[in-house]
């Protein structure tokens, strides 16, 4: 071999050193399975009563003009608002979703649309801690000038004590039938590979519900909260051996 020639291999040998070293220092691939590898996918449900109610309220209003449409709405909503400060909602509770102003036509054949004057509405997001009370509450907003109510929808204030529950069980429940498994193939549970969730669920529980522009200050709205279930999915590996 000639000195160049020499040269040259020395080089590409010094090139090529960083690149294997780095190639040995790559992250693992993972935990090494021995045995034999089970894939289980198990879920965890819980029970608890719902104690917050979501609403939404509003005031409609029609007026020839807009101004007065929404003069008229801004008064039966103060009203509104006004009740719902008293029965103790407090205002973080109470929060604006909408407020609209449109006009209304009419409509004749082969003519253009006549405008014959205006709606306007106001709605709010309400949020009740009271379940018990959440009824009356309502038959009070109708009689103060509310006459466009939607829901109720139930939840938990605070739903993660419910849901670690609803983990634990599930991983119980993953357990138990990976010692199942391997009863049946004539093995063992030797350990847990790998776990991941697939995120918890708490199905709403709405009660559709729209009041009477008419309904009367002697309305006796019930609510009734039931039983609200949640639960998490959990797909977890196992080891057998």
């Amino acid at each position: 071999m000639t000195n160049t020639h020499a040269l040259i291999a020395a080089l590409a040998i010094a090139a090529a050193g960083p690149a294997a070293a780095q190639v040995g220092t790559g992250p693992a691939a993972g935990p090494m399975i021995q045995g034999t590898r089970l894939d289980l996918v198990a879920d965890g449900e819980v029970t608890r009563r719902p104690d917050l109610v979501n609403i939404s309220a509003g005031v409609v209003t029609q007026a020839a003009t807009a101004s007065e449409a929404m003069a008229e709405n801004s008064r039966r909503m103060a009203a509104t608002m006004a009740a719902l400060r008293k029965a103790g909602v407090a205002a973080n509770d109470i929060q604006t979703s909408a407020i609209n102003l449109s006009p209304q036509y009419r409509y004749g054949e082969n003519m253009p649309p006549v405008i014959t004057g205006y709606q306007a509405s106001n709605q709010v997001a309400v949020r009740f801690r009271d379940v018990k009370r959440a009824g009356s509450i309502l038959d009070t907003l109708v009689a103060q000038g509310a006459n466009q109510i939607n829901g109720p929808a139930f939840a938990l204030d605070k739903p993660a004590a419910a849901l670690d529950e609803a983990r634990a069980q599930a991983i119980a429940t993953a357990r138990a039938r990976a010692e199942l498994y391997a009863k049946a193939a004539g093995l063992s549970v030797r350990r847990i590979v790998s776990i991941s969730e697939a995120g918890g669920f708490a199905p709403p529980q709405p009660m559709p519900m729209v009041m009477s522009m008419r309904a009367k200050e002697s309305a006796d709205t019930n609510i009734e909260a039931g039983d609200q279930k949640m639960s998490v999915t959990v797909a977890v590996s196992f080891e057998l051996q």
